[in-house]
């Protein structure tokens, strides 16, 4: 891919810039398999912060502002764990996402496009995709472990955390929540 991007560049006139070889001693198989889940998850992570906003701004009911702060807080920190990963994989030397439609291609997380959904379904629908996205990381911090990347690992660590107090404040929030689905 690196050398069909070079030969556009040079035929356009502009001089291509090199290959990435990022430094590491890692291997080459780690890294790649590291890598390609860390894009997923970048990608789920990407799905559930537009899923989580979709639901921010769709919520009604009784509970309205409570769910609706709650999930924008959710919201801005799926989106604040992208960055962070998406760097892991560059500084490994790998690639990742370019576009919304490379998420696409590679997003686990459904995506949710109903005109309505009662309130406390979205709580359970958003539960569980982050449920999902936490076994996504145990995953992928086994494959780290494999592979000695103990910087992957220990990010990875972190943001299982994170996930699961998502979990724990949309579980409690549902279980709560009355049989009219508000």
């Amino acid at each position: 891919m690196a050398t069909s991007t070079a030969v556009k560049l040079e035929k356009a006139g502009r001089p291509a810039a090199a290959p990435l070889d990022t430094p590491t001693d890692l291997s080459p198989d780690g890294v790649a398999k590291v890598c390609a889940e860390l894009n997923v998850i970048i990608a789920d992570g990407f799905a559930l912060y537009l899923k989580t906003k979709n639901f921010h701004w769709h919520v009604s009911g009784p509970h309205f502002r409570d769910y609706h702060l709650m999930l924008d807080d959710q919201g801005s920190e799926l989106i604040a764990s992208v960055d962070p990963l998406a760097e892991r994989v560059r500084k490994l030397g790998g690639e990742t996402l370019r576009s919304i439609g490379h998420v696409a291609k590679i997003q686990t997380i459904k995506d949710n496009n109903e005109e309505f959904v009662p309130p406390v379904d979205m709580l359970r629908e958003l539960m569980e995709d982050n449920k999902h996205i936490a076994a996504w990381m145990r995953k992928c911090h086994e494959t780290a472990d494999k592979a000695g990347d103990v910087a992957t690992a220990s990010l990875l660590e972190t943001m299982i955390d994170d996930t699961e107090k998502r979990v724990w404040f949309l579980f409690e929030a549902s279980r709560n929540a009355d049989k009219s689905g508000h």
